[in-house]
């Protein structure tokens, strides 16, 4: 027999039922369930940000953007789109949100507890990626509201605990009001009526069933999903949106299907396009550095709108000329010699695509590439008077080859880059290694990543028109590198100034010493003077620049600049398909040269730091006289050089699986 009692503690946690002992740890757990609770809004809620003005918010603030002198370029947010009321919208309009958004949003005190244990585990399966969505409307509402896109787990707390606070101080109608009249739709629209106006030309009231899923699309998403920068994949969105609202009865089998009968037409028209690409750019890092605005603000920014009404009627007058032979898009940028953005066009016209080629598109640099090549031999010892040969090489089996099908024996390697010749670049990048090539380039500034293989020496590196233009800038500027910038201040409309670039400018940083940086631009001066870019001479200047052709005449560019001032331009197609025999020094460097030539007497533009005296050049008339241009392949000028042909010049290396030459 046992020597305890039976009356005693021990006894009793015997004798307890199942359904006493499930009573008694369910008080345990709510307890400490209670604990953690207070515990978890007592931590996240000591630097939350001030809520008290939340109501008296009568509409979304507006960021204004002004170009260097004042003259306003765009406005994002809602200035002339008030609020609308949930009262006046269609039933669909919200319906549609809910759906794709938040399914449980009527049903839930802020957050779902289930779809946030979904993004745990799929985050804890995906460590190094960014962390994922499972947030609700009223979650989404707080973000935007409140706090910064950082994904961080602190931010993602602090939003629970104000989606709390929302769901305690609002009603749910409230609440799902706040939001359509606050999220990003893309296209620089803010709130469910600037959207409908955007692309619809309609008052919110006034969309169909069709229009307001593919609004809702758009969530996932703003730029991925832009109806009218990516149609397609905003359309496949828009199914599963209609979708959806048949599964939650807020529609009907019939209604779905009337509205599949139905295509939506997308009106990418704004009124004013001027500079949209650029402030499109601008706006995303506004956002990403304050969060969402409380109040209405300017950013004051370094776009000179002169020379970008200039860089805007080049790239349009270029490619129009051109699309007999398939050049169907064009970008560029020009920028100073200290990072400031004074022309910045992403496309031939913003209403038809708001897809941004300066900063997204990343495209083969072809021999605009090259310069990094020579570089890196420069600083190795290298001089412009070394002679290489000119004629067939192997390397590690990849086979390059002239535009011209022609050799010239040896050469200088001034000659081979002003003429572009690819296997003096191959052998030259062969024998200063390549891996130190992409140093050089990354050091000047190019972000992506650039392949080891020969036949980067040729350009089979993708990179953007911004990251060139950077990377040029450190020849332009005497040798330094620097970041390239659009926003000069960020100030309320009182005056109260939030950022200034002046203030956090990090400087320049030295990246070319002497004497390469005078090897360069004596080099990339000829270039200009008598090479492959000689379409781009605009006289009584020094230039220099260098011309790109990539692998079947898929991207085409022109890269040039004077002293403290670089411009990229790129031409192709933006499914990336064979141009028509177009060449650097084709539509880029005419393109490069009507906007310089309107540009350089307004920058008052001098010498090129860190080089010698240039060379006496030709004048317009020169250029223009008839003469055979370094871009015609039937004529050889009658010299013993055949003419500078900037072509691809190389035999297709073997592609990688992400279709990149390795």
């Amino acid at each position: 027999m046992s020597n305890t009692p039976s009356g005693g503690p021990q006894g009793e946690r015997r004798r307890r039922s199942p359904l006493q002992a499930l009573v008694y740890w369910s008080v345990v757990a709510g307890v400490w369930a209670l604990i953690f609770v207070v515990g978890f809004f007592a931590v996240f809620s000591t630097d939350l940000p001030d809520t008290s003005q939340l109501e008296k918010i009568k509409r979304a603030p507006s960021i204004t953007y002004v170009d260097r002198s004042g003259a306003v370029i765009g406005v994002r947010g809602s200035l002339n789109t008030p609020p609308v009321d949930l009262d006046s919208l269609p039933p669909y309009v919200p319906a549609a949100f809910v759906a794709i958004e938040d399914k449980q949003f009527y049903h839930h005190f802020g957050f779902n507890p289930w779809g946030m244990i979904r993004s745990e585990i799929w985050d804890l399966q995906h460590p190094h990626g960014p962390l994922r969505g499972g947030s609700t409307i009223t979650q989404q509402l707080a973000r935007n509201l409140f706090l910064t896109p950082a994904q961080t787990y602190r931010r993602k707390a602090q939003e629970l605990v104000l989606a709390v606070w929302l769901e305690i101080h609002f009603s749910k109608k409230q609440i799902l009001a706040l939001y359509l009249n606050r999220v990003n739709f893309g296209g620089g629209a803010y709130g469910i009526e600037a959207a409908s106006r955007r692309y619809f030309n309609k008052p919110a009231s006034q969309l169909t069933l069709g229009e307001a899923a593919l609004l809702a699309a758009t969530m996932k998403g703003p730029s991925r999903y832009n109806p009218a920068a990516n149609s397609e994949r905003a359309a496949r969105r828009a199914t599963l949106v209609l979708d959806d609202m048949v599964r939650m009865g807020a529609i009907t089998p019939a209604q779905r299907d009337e509205a599949f009968a139905h295509p939506v037409h997308v009106s990418a028209r704004l009124a004013d396009q001027r500079a949209q690409y650029f402030v499109d750019w601008l706006d995303a890092r506004v956002r990403a550095q304050l969060g969402e605005p409380t109040e209405d603000l300017v950013v004051e920014t370094t776009l000179d709108l002169p020379l970008q009404a200039a860089a805007e009627q080049a790239v349009r007058g270029g490619v129009a000329g051109h699309t007999g032979q398939g050049v169907q898009q064009g970008a560029l940028v020009a920028m100073d010699g200290d990072g400031r953005i004074r022309a910045y066009v992403g496309g031939t016209d913003y209403g038809e695509s708001q897809y941004d080629r300066a900063s997204q598109a990343e495209r083969q640099a072809g021999s605009s590439f090259k310069p990094f090549v020579y570089l890196t031999a420069m600083d190795q010892g290298h001089l412009p008077t070394e002679v290489m040969v000119d004629g067939p090489v192997t390397i590690d089996g990849w086979t390059p080859r002239d535009y011209t099908g022609r050799y010239l024996g040896p050469i200088t390697l001034q000659t081979a880059l002003a003429q572009s010749i690819n296997t003096v670049a191959a052998r030259l990048a062969n024998v200063v290694g390549t891996t130190n090539v992409a140093q050089t380039a990354h050091r000047l500034g190019i972000a992506s990543m650039i392949q080891t293989s020969p036949s980067m020496a040729l350009g089979a590196v993708e990179v953007t028109p911004l990251e060139m233009t950077q990377a040029y800038d450190a020849f332009a500027n005497g040798g330094s590198r620097v970041t390239p910038y659009g926003i000069e201040r960020i100030r309320t409309a009182d005056g109260r100034v939030l950022y200034d670039h002046g203030a956090a400018d990090g400087g320049r940083v030295p990246v070319i010493g002497q004497p390469a940086l005078a090897y360069m631009t004596q080099m990339l001066r000829q270039v200009v003077a008598s090479g492959t870019g000689t379409r781009a001479r605009v006289s009584g200047y020094d230039l220099a620049g260098k011309t790109g052709t990539t692998s079947d005449y898929k991207d085409a560019w022109f890269i040039g600049y004077t002293g403290g001032f670089v411009t990229a331009v790129w031409v192709g197609r933006d499914d990336n398909t064979p141009m028509r025999r177009v060449t650097g020094g084709g539509p880029p460097a005419e393109i490069w040269h009507n906007f310089m030539q309107a540009a350089l007497p307004r920058l008052a533009a001098k010498a090129i730091p860190g080089g010698e005296a240039p060379p006496p050049a030709p004048t317009d008339e020169t250029a223009a006289s008839g003469q055979p241009t370094p871009e015609s392949p039937d004529e050889t000028g009658g010299g013993a050089l055949p003419p500078p042909l900037d072509g691809p010049g190389l035999e297709r290396p073997p592609m990688g699986p992400s279709g990149v030459p390795y």
